[in-house]
């Protein structure tokens, strides 16, 4: 795994500075906004974007920083309690794709630098500044590709509540890449015994105490892959005598669907209790999904939204997307029982379309599954130059429903001077040719009518081979 920069500092923020005037500072977005023992607000998270390609936002919707300029990062805020109620840790989780880096050589590896700078003001006075300087070495070039959250930067804040202008911002000190966001940051109060938020890990070590900091490595973007991951592991504390024992945990989905749920308990730390819950990727629904947390018998509550998407690229916001992606893996009677069910029923109904379609059911894995997102994976990288979406283009479509084909024979190779580029795919158990076509030169190939009608018969002979 990439090497994390990770920096657990406890920073002070003076309690005294001055207040803040009413209302937001010109261009922020409201980010952190909670009901004391709440966790960050989540604006806009009811009109999630349907448009492919654009994480970006779909993170933003879910209540988190993400940075737009030529420097993507995603950064995510959670409260923790202190162990006085005049003051909340602020735990300040940032990531970044290594792709996003300029790596150069030093020796045997790849070393990259970045700048990570964090400002917190109250009006017109600056609270506090904090800006590291980190390096990342990775053992190979193939690493400072990746595309998932492989750099991870935190920092945990101690701040009296109250609102407060954050300014966000990544420089890559390799190249002339940078990205900054601002937004208004409410810290809410944490009395003793209140829930911390959520937090979405990959590892979690509890505190001892009330006074000591739990070692957290956060998951910025609360996103788990379908197919990949099998767990969502979220961590949870309170402080203080009267902490809870127990909690109660439910998943709720699109359309209010509550997909899981149960109790589970805090264990006691010297004056905390915490745990870290382990949720079920299969009881999620693909898009975004909320997990809340209350203690038994009163009202109080945290939550946190997490998404579960296909992939770094395939940002499913809700289940009729999810559907359309899945056109190409089975027939459409198929499907039929999940479109029409009712929001209510559609946790039950995919559980039924998940066991009917499994090719090994003996295995926790869907494999069928899990090797066609793939291929749609890989076919937005191999052939984005062909459309918009390289998984819909003509050969995207192909590999993504048939996969690779037993053989290509491509024209331009045996004959560089062709004045038409010709590539034809065979695949021989469908006993079926596809003849795909570049009449432009540059890269766009497209299928003629006949090999889109083969095509189309080879697509159902497949997945009927599927339904066997």
């Amino acid at each position: 795994m990439t090497t994390s920069a990770m920096a657990l500092a406890l920073l002070v923020v003076n309690a005294c500075a001055k207040p803040r005037p009413t209302g937001d500072p010109g261009g922020a977005a409201p980010v952190g906004a909670a009901a004391p023992g709440g966790a960050p607000g989540l604006p806009g998270a009811a009109g999630a974007p349907a448009t492919t390609g654009d994480m970006q936002r779909l993170y933003r919707n879910m209540g988190l920083v993400a940075g737009a300029a030529t420097l993507p990062f995603v950064a995510s805020v959670s409260f923790l309690p202190s162990p006085t109620p005049d003051s909340t840790l602020v735990l300040l989780s940032l990531s970044l794709p290594s792709r996003a880096l300029g790596f150069g050589r030093e020796g045997e590896r790849y070393v990259a630098g970045y700048v990570a700078r964090v400002e917190l003001r109250r009006g017109p006075t600056v609270v506090r500044t904090i800006e590291a300087n980190e390096t990342v070495r990775v053992p190979t070039f193939r690493e400072t590709a990746r595309t998932d959250e492989s750099i991870i930067w935190q920092q945990f804040i101690r701040v009296a509540p109250g609102r407060y202008s954050m300014s966000v911002a990544i420089r890559d000190e390799g190249g002339l890449r940078n990205a900054a966001e601002d937004v208004t940051l409410d810290v809410p109060p944490m009395r003793i015994g209140a829930l911390a938020s959520p937090v979405a890990v990959y590892e979690a070590i509890p505190r001892q105490s009330a006074d000591s900091l739990p070692r957290l490595l956060a998951r910025p973007r609360s996103t788990v892959i379908f197919g990949q991951d099998s767990v969502l592991p979220i961590y949870i504390d309170a402080v203080g005598a009267n902490a809870p024992a127990r909690v109660d945990v439910r998943v709720v989905g699109e359309g209010d669907l509550v997909s899981w749920t149960n109790s589970i308990e805090l264990q006691p730390r010297g004056n905390a209790r915490s745990t870290t819950i382990t949720i079920p990727v299969t009881r999620m629904s693909v898009g975004l999904n909320t997990v809340q947390m209350a203690i038994p018998g009163t009202p109080d509550t945290v939550r946190t939204r997490v998404l579960v998407t296909l992939g770094d690229d395939l940002p499913i916001a809700n289940f009729e997307e999810m559907l359309s992606y899945l056109r190409y893996f089975t027939t459409a009677d198929r499907l039929k029982p999940l479109r029409d069910a009712a929001p209510l029923q559609r946790a039950e109904v995919w559980a039924t379309f998940l066991r009917e379609t499994d090719p090994v059911p003996a295995t926790a894995e869907h494999e069928g599954l899990r090797d066609y997102f793939g291929r749609i994976r890989t076919a937005n990288t191999r052939f984005r130059d062909d459309a918009q979406v390289g998984w819909q283009s003509d050969r995207g479509i192909a590999f993504v429903a048939l996969g690779d084909p037993d053989n290509i024979v491509d024209t331009g190779l045996i004959d560089p001077n062709a004045r038409v580029r010709q590539q034809i795919w065979e695949y021989r158990e469908l006993r079926v040719q596809l003849l795909f076509v570049d009449q432009t030169g540059f890269g766009r190939w497209r299928l003629g009518a006949q090999s889109r009608a083969d095509l189309d018969n080879a697509i159902r002979r497949k997945m009927a081979q599927r339904e066997q």
